[in-house]
């Protein structure tokens, strides 16, 4: 009675639109922590899925980080290479206690839900902070019942999911019963939470009762809900997933036409996997939808039941294969463990392997054996397409899991990706689906005043300290160059020139540029979660969690080994002949600011590539060690040193971030950087030219006009250091958390994959967990505990 659908209809142009419109990103961010003390530095890897592959609509995602009050902390611009993108947030040292937000989305998404955005809760404890983040112990809930399907009909028996949501946090455990409000003693059914989140029971209503189910948590909170009122007629749907494929089974009650020319349509996610139209007339049909469909993967089907007219009548989301989950383990072909303190650890992964890649992080496992909340399995088949809170939703792809539990969740929950009746009706998401890859930037020259229409100009790009290249474009007719596709991540120059004789300097000197990025964040315009966390006033003895402790602990570790790594650079200068850059330093700087504790960058005797840079904390990121920059409320760069504020000069006179913003970069003599020394302390001082005084920057002077400008380009993730603590008595206790990151592990033809990492003091035994995608995007998902 099942027959294939041949005539092309309503439904089948809402289809064609579904799949050429509707299709969807989604993003999954992986912490090297769950927690995070202020000064610490926070890894992340982001994972773009279109679908249940890894997306190759985009490749730019924007991360960032928020304060409660939704301030923007700092921003990152990740490149993303088959999907994958990585990057890291410094925390700085007097970031307030409390809960921030990590926000991530690529530019095809904000034509989308904002809702669909991935918002992550990350607490940062700060034991200097008069407030401290504790986990609220009240919890104020609601639920609400779903019936198998969406209706509920007159002699039916129906599945029922009873789900709870919470701002905060969810009961621990919860019971129900079903009554009829005339005989509220009576209990018709029982039910039992699966876990904080699902519950289901089934009852046969009949017409005219009213229904409602009486909720109980393991405090004694009781509420009480409406089941939704019962109908004379209608269609009833039951599913059930196995191994086999799904089972769905279609009954009408007092239909004029029963069941003849409705039409069955599987999703999954924007795409059609199975349809059929029932060409009999008959009340009663069920049929087998085979795993076929999914090509034998796992994912959320949705079913959907049209009646003659093309009307929704139904809907039911299942996820196939449950039980069966396709995931793939790690190949490892030798280990070398120990857990004696700071020593070295080594884990082989087989080069035979058909995964190339890997996402690896090794932390230090305490033996709670407390599951993960959530995952990568969670955040691609269940978190990344609904918007609801699900409480723990890591627990649904465990190897305990109860699929009952999952099919309750996902009766409960709907495809709101799409609506059928918008689709139906021939809906288009607004969104730009031809957005560009990589990065661009519209470059506008300006001559004499006036725009360079139609105009023939030399571009001049130079990346990095590379050789510039030189090519003739033409303008617009808006007067705009177009840089399309640029996936830099060092600084790239772009200069322009009236003709091809850009010797002469009168070319340059009355034309002026701007440059404007054209793939740009957006604003975030919703409302973060709820937590669990509430801040309360700290006491006098403020109590940090363990993990922080140790995480403070180990700021204070690299601190030492910073200061052991300056000594020695002292032991080097020790019986060197005074040079140029010595004379220098000491001609501009007084005794006060005088110290072999310092890093100089001489701009008279060396040239420094300056070209393009129009700020001088933009040019000093990444220069020194120990140095790096925070974006403050103006958006300038401020200085810090071994994550502390460091204190700026400028001519020996303190100023600040913004004064120096404003200072042309060609009139900067030397740059010190200086390390605790004396009387300064921390602090990036500068000092601008005197007298005879000439750049050495300027022996390429065409490039220092105002016919230049800079693309700072996608952010570069920092270098893990594998980090080895000997025995040096200045390190009392190693208590890293985060023993190994590396969010691209390598198999290449010459060296075979390794994890290697040195213990730290306590660690007994270690978890490990590795990510990866063969080229058919099958995933190897793998966590395991060494001891």
């Amino acid at each position: 009675m099942v027959q294939p659908i041949l005539a092309q209809t309503k439904l089948e142009k809402a289809i064609t639109n579904l799949e050429d419109n509707y299709e969807h990103e989604k993003v999954y961010l992986l912490t090297d922590k769950l927690q995070y003390a202020a000064g610490d530095k926070m890894w992340f890897k982001s994972f773009v899925f279109d679908g249940y592959n890894r997306s190759e609509l985009s490749t730019t995602l924007f991360v960032e980080l928020y304060n409660a009050d939704k301030k923007l902390i700092d921003w990152k611009t990740v490149l993303l290479t088959n999907g994958e993108g990585s990057g890291d947030f410094q925390l700085k040292e007097d970031l307030p206690e409390q809960v921030y937000f990590v926000r991530a989305y690529t530019p095809y998404m904000t034509g989308f839900n904002e809702d669909y955005q991935i918002i992550k809760t990350i607490p940062v404890y700060n034991p200097n902070s008069t407030e401290s983040l504790v986990v609220s112990k009240s919890s104020d809930w609601s639920a609400k019942a779903f019936p198998e399907g969406g209706t509920f009909i007159n002699g039916m028996p129906t599945k029922f999911a009873v789900r709870l949501s919470s701002d905060t946090s969810l009961p621990e455990t919860w019971t129900g019963k079903i009554i009829d409000s005339q005989s509220p003693n009576v209990s018709l059914a029982t039910f039992k939470s699966f876990d904080k989140n699902v519950a289901s029971f089934t009852i046969t209503p009949a017409a005219g009762k009213k229904y409602q189910a009486i909720i109980q948590d393991n405090a004694g909170k009781s509420k009480t809900i409406d089941l939704p009122s019962v109908s004379d007629n209608g269609l009833h749907l039951e599913i059930n997933s196995s191994k086999e494929g799904i089972k769905y089974a279609l009954k009408g009650v007092n239909l004029k036409q029963k069941l003849q020319d409705y039409k069955i349509v599987g999703t999954i996610n924007n795409h059609l996997a199975y349809k059929a139209q029932i060409k009999q007339s008959t009340n009663e049909v069920s049929s087998l939808i085979p795993t076929k469909i999914s090509n034998g993967a796992n994912g959320v089907l949705q079913l959907a039941i049209f009646d003659e007219q093309d009307n929704l009548v139904a809907q039911r989301l299942c996820f196939i294969k449950p039980n069966d989950l396709k995931i793939e383990k790690a190949e490892i072909i030798g280990q070398s463990i120990k857990q004696t303190p700071r020593s070295f650890n080594s884990i082989d992964l087989s080069p035979e392997s058909y995964f190339k890649n890997y996402t690896v992080l090794v932390s230090e496992d305490d033996g709670s054996n407390k599951p993960e909340e959530e995952n990568i399995l969670s955040g691609l088949w269940l978190t990344g397409d609904f918007t609801t809170r699900i409480d723990s939703p890591a627990q649904y792809f465990s190897k305990n899991a109860n699929s009952e539990a999952l099919d309750a969740l996902l009766i409960s929950e709907n495809w709101k990706r799409f609506d059928w009746n918008s689709v139906l009706s021939g809906n288009v998401p607004v969104h730009n689906t031809n957005s560009q890859k990589f990065l661009s930037y519209r470059v506008k020259p300006i001559k004499d005043n006036a725009l360079m229409i139609n105009s023939t100009v030399i571009l001049v790009l130079r990346l990095g300290k590379n050789q510039p290249t030189v090519t003739p474009v033409k303008t617009d007719q808006n007067g705009y160059i177009y840089l399309n596709n640029i996936n830099n991540d060092e600084p790239l120059e772009v200069s322009v020139f009236a003709n091809a004789d850009k010797s002469k300097e009168s070319n340059a000197d009355n034309i002026f540029v701007t440059i404007e990025p054209l793939v740009n964040p957006v604003q975030f315009n919703g409302n973060f979660p709820g937590t669990k966390y509430k801040l309360v006033k700290s006491g006098d003895k403020k109590t940090l969690p363990a993990t922080i402790s140790k995480a403070i602990n180990t700021q204070k570790n690299n601190k030492k080994i910073e200061n052991s790594e300056v000594e020695i650079e002292q032991v080097k200068l020790v019986g060197k002949k005074k040079d140029p850059k010595q004379e220098l330093d000491k001609q501009l700087s007084s005794g006060m600011f005088s110290s072999i504790n310092a890093t100089i960058f001489d701009f008279v005797n060396e040239n420094q590539y300056v070209a393009g840079f129009t700020n001088i904390f933009d040019w000093l990121q990444g220069k020194a060690a120990g140095l790096t920059f925070q974006k403050d409320s103006s958006g300038n760069n401020v200085p810090y040193i071994r994550n502390q504020p460091a204190k700026i000069y400028l001519d020996e006179v303190p100023t600040d971030a913004s004064m120096i913003s404003s200072l042309p970069v060609n009139n900067i003599a030397m740059v010190k950087i200086i390390k605790g020394a004396g009387l300064v302390g921390e602090a990036v001082a500068i000092y601008t030219m005197r007298g005879n005084m000439q750049s050495k920057s300027n022996e390429k002077p065409a490039l220092q006009k105002n016919n230049s400008s800079m693309i700072k380009g996608y952010d570069k993730p920092s270098e893990f250091l594998i980090e080895m603590i000997d025995d040096n008595a200045k390190i009392e206790k190693d208590t890293r958390e985060t023993l190994y990151w590396n969010p691209n592990l390598f198999d290449s033809d010459y060296v075979p994959p390794r994890i290697k990492f040195f213990n730290n003091d306590s660690a007994k035994q270690y978890k490990v967990l590795i990510i990866s995608f063969d080229e058919d995007d099958h995933l190897l998902y793998d966590q395991q505990i060494f001891k």
